[in-house]
């Protein structure tokens, strides 16, 4: 397999904005009800991946681009993911939508605009260990293509029970 290049990378973060503007359409029922037994809606999967692209951006890339310390800290995923899920039942799928566009937007237009250099480059986290752009999409490109192919298995059920 061929290395990708920063930018590729960037541009495959980037393309699942305009698969998840494109889920609009469906109803609300699809978005709203279980993926599966014991399993998130597509609404509050939505939320989990905004909500962590919010404390990203708000803990490490908004703090890097004022030239402040990065805060972001390992979390415990299972509270987090919890308080993203309690959050979707707080808003509309349009809000989410816009919500996971607006940070996805922010980060990606952040890491377009930096040096190759500045893209590699290492800073502290909260915990004191690295952090870097690149390490970020190494990390959440893999987590994105978990969730988009849950994402389209669900949406070919709920075609082919309706069919």
């Amino acid at each position: 397999m061929i290395p990708k290049t920063n930018a590729q990378r960037i541009s495959e973060f980037q393309s699942f904005t305009p698969y998840i503007q494109s889920l609009e359409f469906l109803d609300k029922e699809v978005w709203e009800s279980p993926m599966g037994e014991g399993k998130w809606s597509l609404k509050e999967l939505l939320c989990h991946l905004m909500r962590w692209d919010q404390y990203f951006y708000e803990e490490a890339f908004a703090k890097i681009k004022e030239g402040q310390p990065v805060t972001a800290k390992h979390l415990n995923f299972n509270e987090f993911n919890a308080r993203a899920i309690e959050y979707a039942q707080t808003v509309t799928v349009q809000e989410a939508i816009e919500q996971f566009v607006r940070y996805r937007s922010l980060i990606v237009g952040q890491m377009s605009d930096i040096s190759e250099e500045e893209f590699l480059r290492t800073y502290r986290d909260g915990d004191g260990k690295n952090f870097s752009y690149r390490g970020h999409l190494r990390g959440f490109l893999p987590h994105d293509k978990h969730h988009k192919k849950q994402m389209e298995q669900y949406i070919q059920s709920q075609a082919v029970s309706k069919s």
